[in-house]
Formats: C-alpha cells, sequence, structure tokens
C-alpha cells in the first residue's frame, strides 16, 4: 500500500498545502498551516453506480405544505432575516468579541420559549450558570428555556435525538464543538466543517431552525473555512462600535428573503432594544447649524435612514504635507470628489486637511452620498452653515455632473416625515408627492457650489 501523503490545512481559509510552510499562499496569513490526519490512499477506482437507493423526483409544481416563518418576538431580527425564522434553515451569526451576538440570540430564544414552542441554547463557551446570570440581567430569567454547556456535537444530537425536536436551535460557538470522528482540536477546519454538516443535517431532516454562532478574524470576516459560510442559508453579521450604542444586524447572504434589509439595535442596560426610526438616532444632538454638516437619507433595502455626514478642513502652511482621514465612508471615494471639486468647480484642497466624518459610527456604502458629502466639503471650506432642514442625495459624475440615484421618492417622504423642508438632489429625479417638502434639482456640481457659498 502506498504511503500517506501529508497534508497541511490553512486554519483561516482552509486551503490545502503538500508541505509546511510559514505563510499561506492563499490568504497571506501567518503560522496557520496545521498537519491533517494522513488519509488512506487507494490505487483502485471507486465505482459508485450501483449499491446505493434510488431517490425520488418531484415535479417543481408538486403540491406540498408551505413552510411558515416564525417570528422571534423582535421585529428588527425577523426584519433582517426577511420576515421570520424559517424551519429547517441553517442560520451563520457572526460578529465582533462583545459586540452582542450571545445577548440578541438569548433574547429571541426566551421569546420563542415564551410563545409555547421549545427553544434550545447550548453554551461551548460559557457554563450554564454564567448564562442563567446574564439571562436574570435581561429579565428573561422566567423564560421556560432549555440551557445547556456542551462541547461534543455526538452527546448533543443524542440528546435532542431523544426528544421532540425543538422550533429554534442555538450553537453559541461553532468553533467550541467538536466530533470524536474528527483528529483534531475544536477550531480547526476539519472540525468546524464537521460538526456544522452533522448539526445542519439534523436542522433539515427535522424542520429546526439552527442558528451558529461564529467567531471572526481580526479582518472582520467569519473564522473558519469559507465552505461554511457555503453550507448554511442565512450568513448574518452583527456590526457596530463599542463606543456607540448602536448595533445593525445585516444580511449577508440569504435565500429565503433580500440581502439588502437591516435591523437596527441600541444596547441598554436591559439588553439589545430594537431601533423602530433609526433616523432619530443618528441625527440626535443637531441643535445648531454648523458649517461641514449635511443630512443624507441613505436606503438600507426598503428602509430609508437619515444620517449626518460632517466635514472638517485646516488650513496648512505651504509645504506641509495634508491628511486625508474618512470615517464611516469609502476614502477612494473622497479622493474622486476632492478631484471633481478641484477641477470642475475650482476650489482648493489640495494645501488644506480633510477629515470625513458619518455620525453615530454609521457606514455609508450608498453612492448617492456623493452630493451630501460634496456639500459638507464646500460647506466647510467657506465656513457657510447650510439649511438646518435641508437633505442632500445624488451621485457625482467625473465630469461633475449630478446622476440620479434609486429611490428618490422614499428617500424625500422620509425626510419629510421627520420636518425636514428641503431636499437637494439631481434635476432628473421626480419630486416627492409629499407637499411638506420643496424640491430643488441640480445639474452640475457648480450649481451646488453657487447654492451653498451664495454666488447666485
Amino acid at each position: 500500500m502506498a504511503k500517506p501523503k501529508r497534508r497541511y490545512a490553512c486554519q483561516a481559509c482552509g486551503s490545502v498545502s503538500n508541505r509546511w510552510q510559514g505563510q499561506c499562499a492563499d490568504c497571506g496569513e501567518w503560522n496557520t498551516l496545521a498537519e491533517e490526519a494522513p488519509q488512506t490512499v487507494f490505487s483502485a477506482k471507486h465505482d459508485l453506480s450501483s449499491g446505493g437507493r434510488p431517490i425520488r423526483f418531484e415535479a417543481l409544481d408538486a403540491p406540498g405544505e408551505k413552510l411558515q416563518r416564525r417570528t422571534s418576538g423582535l421585529g428588527e431580527f425577523d426584519r433582517a432575516l426577511g420576515g421570520g425564522l424559517v424551519p429547517g434553515s441553517a442560520i451563520l451569526m457572526g460578529g465582533d468579541p462583545g459586540i452582542g451576538k450571545s445577548t440578541l440570540l438569548l433574547q429571541a430564544a426566551a421569546n420563542i420559549a415564551n410563545s409555547a414552542a421549545t427553544a434550545v441554547y447550548v453554551s461551548g463557551e460559557e457554563a450554564a450558570g454564567q448564562v442563567r446570570l446574564r439571562a436574570e440581567r435581561l429579565g428573561l430569567s422566567s423564560a421556560p428555556l432549555m440551557l445547556a454547556s456542551a462541547t461534543s456535537v455526538r452527546d448533543i444530537l443524542t440528546t435532542l435525538g431523544n426528544m421532540e425536536p425543538p422550533a429554534l436551535l442555538v450553537i453559541d460557538s461553532i468553533q467550541t464543538m467538536h466530533s470524536d470522528q474528527i483528529e483534531g482540536a475544536p477550531g480547526t477546519v476539519s472540525q468546524v466543517r464537521g460538526c456544522a454538516f452533522e448539526l445542519i443535517r439534523y436542522a433539515k431532516e427535522n424542520g429546526v431552525t439552527l442558528v451558529l454562532v461564529g467567531h471572526v478574524t481580526k479582518d472582520g470576516s467569519i473564522a473558519g473555512p469559507r465552505v461554511l459560510e457555503h453550507m448554511v442559508d442565512v450568513v448574518m453579521s452583527f456590526e457596530g462600535e463599542r463606543s456607540h450604542q448602536y448595533r445593525i444586524l445585516r444580511s449577508i447572504k440569504n435565500r429565503f428573503g433580500p440581502v439588502d434589509e437591516i435591523g437596527v439595535f441600541a444596547m441598554e442596560g436591559a439588553g439589545l432594544a430594537e431601533v423602530g426610526n433609526p433616523s432619530l438616532l443618528f441625527l440626535s444632538g443637531r441643535e445648531e447649524p454648523m458649517a461641514g454638516s449635511a443630512v443624507f437619507p441613505a436606503m438600507e433595502g426598503t428602509r430609508p435612514v437619515l444620517v449626518e455626514i460632517q466635514a472638517l478642513i485646516v488650513r496648512l502652511q505651504s509645504g506641509a504635507t495634508p491628511r486625508r482621514a474618512v470615517v464611516g465612508w469609502d476614502s477612494g471615494r473622497l479622493a474622486m470628489l476632492l478631484a471633481v471639486l478641484e477641477a470642475r468647480c475650482g476650489l482648493n484642497f489640495s494645501s488644506a486637511e480633510v477629515y470625513l466624518n458619518v455620525a453615530g459610527g454609521y457606514r455609508l456604502a450608498d453612492p448617492a452620498a456623493d452630493l451630501a458629502v460634496a456639500a459638507a466639503l464646500v460647506s466647510a471650506l467657506g465656513d457657510k452653515p447650510l439649511p438646518k432642514d435641508a437633505v442632500w442625495f445624488g451621485e457625482v459624475s467625473l465630469a461633475g455632473e449630478i446622476r440620479p440615484v434609486a429611490h428618490a421618492g422614499i428617500r424625500q417622504r422620509e425626510a419629510a416625515k421627520l420636518g425636514f423642508g428641503r431636499g437637494f438632489g439631481p434635476a432628473s429625479s421626480t419630486p416627492s408627492d409629499d407637499k411638506g417638502l420643496r424640491y430643488d434639482g441640480l445639474t452640475l456640481l457648480p450649481n451646488l457650489v453657487d447654492r451653498v457659498l451664495g454666488a447666485s
């Protein structure tokens, strides 16, 4: 029999190499290659064309029972999932340490348990007493939640097989689980992949909603093999800054709903509280108009969120190298916008430091924020405050044109609902039918500069 070949698997990305090396050639991480158990190599060809059991094919339009989503008792959580928990689905939730993943799932599991359904919470990182202390702090100690502290997948599945399948099964976290059929310590690529496969198979066969908590790496991606994200039905990311109160739950992958919906929560002493109107959270503290401050109506799925964009311009002595610092927006897009303002509008930013911030720690990816950022930059450069009751949205091209963006009417209606009286955007966009908002269309970026600096 041939000698088994040695294989080294990267613990960060799952790639396989035939020899050990200090740096992974695929993901670039250092000291992540670990030797896997040798596999027996067979020279004979495996014939899988016979010996199996026949499978039954079904028509696409065959009648069947429609799956009913189950609400978690947290409207923002259900919104990010696309309407609720789907029976038999597998959900992977990632997020930075201490961001509130366990708190959110404990609240959702307790709500389901209080609704006369069975919910099981298995913690591999905390003892049952520690989870019970957190439940008391959250006011959930009276919920009939089935709690356990275990790390063996065999023990978990054996116990679940001797009882009625629960409506919800939470595994916190998948990196702490291990299988006695697989060599390697918990958290390795083979263990994470094998344990997740067994848990997902149990959930699919019994109609159980499975939630797996995943650790994240230092760059924010979910740790373990990338195949883990392909195995599950939904991948969610719990985001936020520890120094800020808000938390945002995003759906990165969703087989049962859209991936552009978000759920907004606020971390309070009694746990995570739902934020029904995120705009009020991100616009708090705007009493007096300040130069360099513009309000932008962002779109997160079907939900408009008004955020404040702040800009600061600091003049430097000749010869000094200016800085460009951005928080919450793309630094490359800021450089492009500064170049357009200099080339098309004649403004000089080359001898000044530029600081841009999205208030509240919010992160923008909407290209419609170009006009609001440009308005904040021009306002800070000329030290002239923008109208307090105005919102700005529109995409800026390299030619200085202000191009239309999606959902202009929804953005205007949300601004009018919150008391804003003026809206500035692309001239080709249709004004909202809301009579409380006066819409002014802009064609070119110099029109914006004239409006802000009062040249016309």
